[in-house]
């Protein structure tokens, strides 16, 4: 496999993550903005608190999908490191995220709940794509029996390229094996003697003038 087809390889790996990663974050989506809408309806929480609430809610949900999903083959030692950077880097896309938010409501006074929807949603994109990097970076770390199929293309492109020199070159005469009572071939090898060639093919010429012994049948006796 050449090294377009390795890059090819590693494209749709990182398409099926990506595929996952979003999947799961839809999910926490609907979580977070179900989540933010009921306590803007139901409590007299401020829009940026209420907001904070409902991201930490979407973010427990989203570690469950996270770990035993999109990243279920990642390294599974460690789980009090991970938990831990995973809230660490949560938080930090909890501030990217509410930071608009809050920007645009007491920066902007864009406060209406069509508003705040809209810019609670923009918040998540943008955090989503923070979270995205350092999670698959930082968080859930490749085993490195992972890596190396991806690497396997190379290695096999390589190791065909090697053998590839020591094999003949193409368009070269193929050795012709001698079919059975064919005379040895004309051009002798490097370690046989002339003596030996001109020997053998002595042999075969006197057995092929050797004449044929047939019987005839005697005659018939009554």
């Amino acid at each position: 496999m050449s090294e377009r087809g390795a890059l090819r390889t590693r494209l749709d790996l990182l398409a099926r993550e990506v595929a996952k990663f979003g999947a799961v974050g839809a999910v926490g989506l609907l979580v977070n903005i179900a989540v933010f809408n009921l306590l803007r309806h139901t409590t007299d929480l401020q829009v940026v608190r209420a907001s904070v609430l409902a991201t930490f809610v979407a973010i427990l949900c989203n570690y469950v999908g996270f770990r035993y999903w999109t990243y279920r083959d990642r390294d599974k030692t460690g789980r009090t490191r991970e938990l831990t950077l995973f809230l660490l880097f949560s938080a930090a896309g909890a501030v990217i995220e509410n930071g608009v938010l809050y920007l645009a409501t007491y920066g902007f006074g864009w406060n209406s709940p069509v508003q705040s929807n809209v810019f609670k949603v923009l918040g998540i994109g943008l955090a989503t794509l923070f979270r995205f990097w350092s999670y698959r970076t930082w968080v859930f770390k490749a085993l490195p029996a992972e890596i190396r199929p991806v690497e396997a293309p190379l290695m096999e492109a390589r190791s065909v390229e090697a053998r590839s020199v020591e094999a003949p070159l193409v368009g070269a005469p193929p050795v012709e094996t001698p079919a059975a009572g064919a005379p040895p071939s004309e051009t002798p090898r490097a370690e046989t003697l002339p003596a030996e060639e001109a020997a053998r093919s002595a042999e075969w010429f006197l057995e092929q003038r050797r004449p044929t012994e047939t019987l005839e049948p005697g005659p018939v006796r009554n």
